[in-house]
C-alpha cells in the first residue's frame, strides 16, 4: 500500500457529548467511518481497538481534525432540532454485501420523522424474506444516528432492538417526532 492509500485508511477520532450520551466519532480521508454510543472507558477502548484492527492503522485522537469538524457540527444541529438529515461523506469500508445494501437504502430512503419495518426494508432491497437479516444489518451498522437504524421498527408496532439501548432508540424517535417525549 502506498503512503497516500495508508493515509486514507488512518482514522482520527473524538468523543463528543450529545443528548443520548457521549458519542465516539471516527473519520478517514474517505469520510465518517464510525459512530459509537456510550463512548467512555472500556466501550471507547474496545471501539478504537476494533477500528484499528479493521483499518490496519491505530486511530489518532484528534478532536480538532477537519475530518471530524462537519460531522460534529451536523450532529450538534441534529440534536438541537435544527437539522433533519446529514450531508456527510461516509466511509462504508467497515460494512459490505447485503448489510451495506440495506444500510445504504435506509440512509437514502427513510427520511427524518419516518419509520420502516424490518420486512419492508428487506423488500426494498429485493430480499422479501430477509427481515431477520435486516435486523442483523442494523446491529452491524457502524454509523448509527447518521445512518438511521433507529428508524427501523417491528411490523406489529414494536420498537424492535437497538445497539445503543432501547432508551436511546426511544429518545432518537422522540427527537424526530415519531414517539412522544418522555414525561420525565
Amino acid at each position: 500500500m502506498n503512503a497516500n492509500a495508508q493515509d486514507q485508511r488512518a482514522a482520527v477520532w473524538a468523543v463528543v457529548d450529545s443528548d443520548i450520551g457521549p458519542l465516539l466519532l471516527a473519520a478517514t480521508g474517505e469520510g465518517l467511518v464510525t459512530v459509537a454510543f456510550h463512548a467512555t472507558g472500556a466501550v471507547r477502548d474496545r471501539t478504537l481497538d476494533r477500528l484499528g484492527s479493521r483499518l490496519g492503522a491505530e486511530p489518532v485522537h484528534a478532536p480538532d481534525s477537519p475530518l471530524l469538524a462537519e460531522a460534529i457540527r451536523q450532529l450538534a444541529a441534529y440534536f438541537a432540532g435544527d437539522r433533519s438529515d446529514f450531508e456527510l461523506p461516509l466511509d462504508w469500508s467497515l460494512i459490505s454485501g447485503f448489510n451495506r445494501q440495506v444500510l445504504r437504502e435506509l440512509a437514502s430512503g427513510v427520511p427524518y420523522g419516518a419509520v420502516v419495518g424490518y420486512g419492508d426494508l428487506a423488500r426494498r432491497v429485493g430480499q422479501p424474506g430477509a427481515a431477520q437479516a435486516v435486523g442483523l444489518a442494523m446491529g452491524a451498522n457502524p454509523l448509527p444516528v447518521v445512518v438511521p437504524c433507529h428508524r427501523v421498527v417491528e411490523s406489529d408496532g414494536g420498537i424492535g432492538g437497538f445497539g445503543g439501548g432501547l432508551e436511546t432508540k426511544r429518545q432518537l424517535l422522540a427527537l424526530e417526532g415519531v414517539l412522544p417525549q418522555p414525561l420525565f
